[in-house]
């Protein structure tokens, strides 16, 4: 199945985003509709992935940014159907590589698919970071 990425924020299909992240995200299942729409609204970037024959949104990525030199990648997933067809590392490199933030120092906190972000030269922190830990758990 052929998927087009774009990096348009008004063909988001946020009924598909909220279905995936308040039921499949292990890492912020406890936000709310409104969070997750305020986080995309004030995203630097978003892409999305989308079926060709029916439009469909089948993945999505978004990220934080000064816009300058540093961006934190969140929210990254594809639908259970369409992974291994290489779909989450076309939204990586759009996202990353072709992007206006190719140059700048990124960061995700994740418990799986490491391979997929250290080939996008993701890898574990240096002695130069430090990590504040909310003050209340995240449930999931």
């Amino acid at each position: 199945m052929d998927c087009e990425l774009d990096d348009a924020p008004a063909r988001l299909q946020r009924d598909v985003i909220w279905g995936w992240l308040s039921t499949d995200a292990y890492w912020g299942r406890w936000r709310s509709r409104a969070d997750i729409d305020a986080q995309i609204d004030s995203s630097w970037r978003i892409v999305g992935a989308y079926r060709s024959d029916t439009g469909e949104q089948v993945g999505f990525a978004r990220a934080t940014s000064d816009g300058v030199g540093f961006a934190y990648l969140a929210d990254v997933f594809v639908l259970d159907a369409h992974r291994g067809h290489s779909l989450g590392k076309r939204l990586m490199s759009l996202m990353i590589d072709d992007g206006p933030g190719r140059d700048f120092r990124w960061v995700l906190f994740t418990a799986d698919a490491h391979g997929l972000y250290e080939q996008f030269g993701f890898a574990a922190p240096d002695h130069t970071a430090m990590v504040r830990p909310p003050a209340k758990p995240a449930i999931g």
